[in-house]
């Protein structure tokens, strides 16, 4: 690859076949009551079943022919990404269980798939990666601060966690896609599409979720200038995902750039030596009974 991949040699992608949201369903609002901190999640939950399941088509289209390390991570990823839009999906349920109507959510995810899958295999790719970072730095983001999911039910707020650190643990296997379908094309060509794809992404993303989250005010009664309000407060004063990941964003901009040029899996490592400690309480608590 004229650029390089600097994915770690000993990186592991590894599947957790895990469910959530069947027998604990989440409530309504079950972001500790918060409806502006519901509607942004469940906004972007409605995205995943459909949007991974193109992820895993657009990347899976280059595999034939790729480097034997590359090979096996698009394996990995594929299967991860399955998983994810599984349970999405099961989570998706429980918001409709629970009186939301995702349909005008959902129907807007496929406008956009529909566009760029009309578009060549190359586009297909290219999106993916520009969308794979928004979920790896909102990933990060999730983990490494605790506020952000802290007043969760406990069921989400597990569903979220599992998918963030699945979301690090194959953050660089788009772009490495993309560095090997353009492997033949120059330096200043490859940064011009991603930019321009990245900046195209980034809009609807805003856009797309934004309104999401809105209609889904709506759906609670909350509208008009309480509901952007709230909404806009959540996303980018307090606790302000959007804004907290602005820096790790324009990264994508810089030349060399490679989202593993910061090693995050010491978030990986926490998060399964808390979810390890988890399982030996809950025996000891059996065990008591």
């Amino acid at each position: 690859m004229p650029a390089a991949s600097v994915t770690p040699t000993d990186l592991s992608i590894t599947p957790r076949d895990r469910r959530f949201a069947r027998e604990s369903k989440p409530g309504r609002w079950w972001h500790g009551g918060d409806p502006f901190a519901t509607a942004f999640y469940n906004a972007l939950s409605a995205t995943f079943p459909k949007g991974e399941a193109f992820f895993v088509e657009s990347v899976r289209a280059f595999r034939d022919g790729a480097p034997a390390k590359l090979a096996e991570e698009i394996k990995g990823f594929t299967t991860q990404e399955a998983i994810h839009s599984r349970e999405h999906a099961a989570f998706n349920k429980a918001a409709v269980d629970g009186g939301y109507d995702l349909k005008p959510l959902e129907d807007q995810v496929q406008r956009r798939l529909d566009f760029i899958n009309s578009k060549p295999p190359i586009a297909a790719v290219a999106s993916t990666m520009a969308l794979e970072h928004f979920t790896a730095i909102f990933a990060h983001q999730l983990l490494a601060d605790p506020r952000h999911l802290a007043d969760a039910e406990p069921e989400a707020r597990a569903m979220w966690r599992w998918h963030a650190i699945e979301e690090i643990e194959h953050k660089g296997v788009a772009h490495d896609t993309w560095l090997h379908a353009t492997r033949h094309w120059p330096r200043g060509k490859r940064w011009k599409v991603k930019a321009n794809v990245m900046l195209l992404a980034t809009r609807n993303f805003t856009v797309d979720r934004t309104r999401g989250a809105i209609e889904l005010l709506r759906q609670d009664g909350i509208t008009g200038f309480k509901a952007w309000f709230g909404l806009l407060k959540f996303m980018w004063v307090s606790p302000g995902m959007m804004r907290k990941i602005f820096g790790a964003w324009a990264a994508f901009f810089l030349p060399g750039f490679h989202p593993w040029n910061e090693d995050d899996r010491h978030l990986i490592d926490r998060y399964e030596a808390e979810a390890a400690l988890g399982i030996q309480s809950a025996k000891k608590v059996r065990r008591a009974a």
